[in-house]
């Protein structure tokens, strides 16, 4: 068990991540859990750090910090119709957070035809930290 000071800085919550680099509205999405930064501005799944953009660009309102690629942040829709209308394409769903999804949304189960469970990697946080404070 964490200690509850540790808790209380570990911000987490099920979130859907959607790749916008590259893709109109069908580039590969996630649904997990994910870390928040103390500011909130920077979030941190499956070993990536993706910090929020002041504008959104590229369809994206998050880039990653190592690669410059747009992604689409968001909450869980309570109907799951977390992609874009006009997007397509299955979403990967981390197995651990699952149960939780169901709670949130109006679903008994995951459908296989529109899901495709997976683990998410640990993300490295301190290493992001490096690159963000690194001298340019």
């Amino acid at each position: 068990m964490l200690p509850k000071a540790f808790k209380k800085h570990m911000k987490s919550k099920i979130m859907y991540i959607e790749l916008k680099t590259g893709y109109s509205d069908n580039g590969p999405a996630w649904i997990g859990t994910v870390e928040f930064s103390k500011s909130g501005k920077t979030v941190y799944f499956d070993n990536k750090a993706v910090k929020k953009m002041g504008i959104p660009s590229g369809g994206g309102n998050h880039y990653d910090i190592e690669t410059g690629d747009a992604y689409w942040v968001s909450g869980i829709k309570k109907n799951g119709a977390d992609r874009h209308w006009a997007g397509g394409g299955k979403i990967m769903i981390e197995r651990k957070s699952i149960q939780e999804y169901l709670t949130l949304v109006d679903f008994n189960f995951i459908e296989e035809k529109y899901y495709k469970t997976i683990d998410l990697e640990p993300t490295e946080k301190n290493r992001f930290k490096e690159i963000e404070n690194s001298e340019l």
